[in-house]
């Protein structure tokens, strides 16, 4: 059965010539790949062994839950493989994916390896993407096979696998949602109320190519304040509670049991100080417990 990769970007041209090149030395290659293009000047990317579609999404910000359905809208195959576009999926990924899936009709997460600012800047092999590759420190992955996780807060958007039915019956992800923050979160609790089964397949490797990033994500401040509250007013708890709480001890939310808000945006000062350093190590996450951002 076919399979379609899909994958979103807004101005990471680079690193999505990395996931193309990834998927182009796969054993398993997609049957197609679509990108779903939110970039300020339109991507382009070279041709591979496999149709490359490109979808031009005109709009401001990043809204993640609405460029994932409009890319799995596009999909032509089954077998549906959400990848971001800072993954490169190593030769086995995407058969493993395919292998997991043809035997169980659940949400699947890949094992995701962190790279350094140095790593698959240019040429690169397998080996040297396993060798700089830093496990999550909280997902645990098995060394084969597949491995069930009860909590569904531990679903991440990173790279996942599902069926085009199973994402259709969940009605995709939430638009509701707009923005950053939360909407993968959310979408792991729906699918876990609807009785899908959340395993991490092991074997399943993509490595995670480095980018800026901030900690707290200063940068995301009003979408994740915003998102936080549509998740709180459906589930009843807050997500992104890591982050939320930093927030707050920087005073630019007031943040208690049944509300949350924003009180001011963060200084340029503020900002710098919350940049991540690349030699910085890879520490459990704050986005929430149990959450991580990419």
């Amino acid at each position: 059965m076919g399979v379609s990769v899909l994958t979103i970007v807004r101005n990471r041209s680079d690193h999505l010539q990395q996931l193309v090149e990834g998927l182009r030395r796969s054993k398993r290659q997609p049957d197609e790949l679509v990108i779903v293009d939110m970039s300020d000047t339109p991507v382009a990317v070279a041709s591979a062994g496999f149709p490359i579609r490109i979808d031009r999404f005109e709009t401001d910000g990043l809204p993640l839950a609405a460029a994932r359905n409009r890319a799995a809208v596009l999909a032509r195959f089954e077998n549906l493989i959400f990848l971001d576009v800072d993954c490169i999926p190593l030769e086995h990924c995407v058969g493993t994916l395919i292998d997991a899936l043809a035997h169980h009709d659940a949400l699947l997460c890949a094992d995701i390896r962190y790279l350094g600012p140095d790593d698959a800047r240019g040429i690169w092999t397998e080996k040297d993407l396993m060798a700089a590759g830093r496990h999550h420190p909280v997902r645990t992955f098995p060394n084969d096979g597949v491995r069930e996780e009860l909590n569904p807060g531990l679903f991440w958007s990173l790279a996942f696998a599902l069926k085009r039915a199973r994402f259709v019956s969940l009605g995709g992800f939430d638009e509701a949602f707009t923005g950053y923050g939360a909407e993968d979160t959310d979408f792991g609790f729906r699918a876990s109320e609807a009785g899908m089964r959340l395993l991490f397949v092991g074997q399943a490797i993509a490595c995670h190519q480095h980018h800026d990033s901030y900690e707290p994500p200063l940068q995301h401040l009003e979408d994740i304040v915003r998102n936080a509250r549509t998740f709180h007013a459906r589930w009843g708890r807050w997500p992104m509670e890591g982050w939320l709480r930093a927030f707050a001890d920087l005073g630019l939310v007031r943040w208690h049991k049944d509300g949350l808000e924003l009180l001011r945006f963060p200084s340029d000062a503020e900002k710098a100080a919350a940049k991540v350093l690349p030699e910085q190590p890879l520490n459990p996450p704050t986005r929430s417990s149990p959450e991580m951002a990419d």
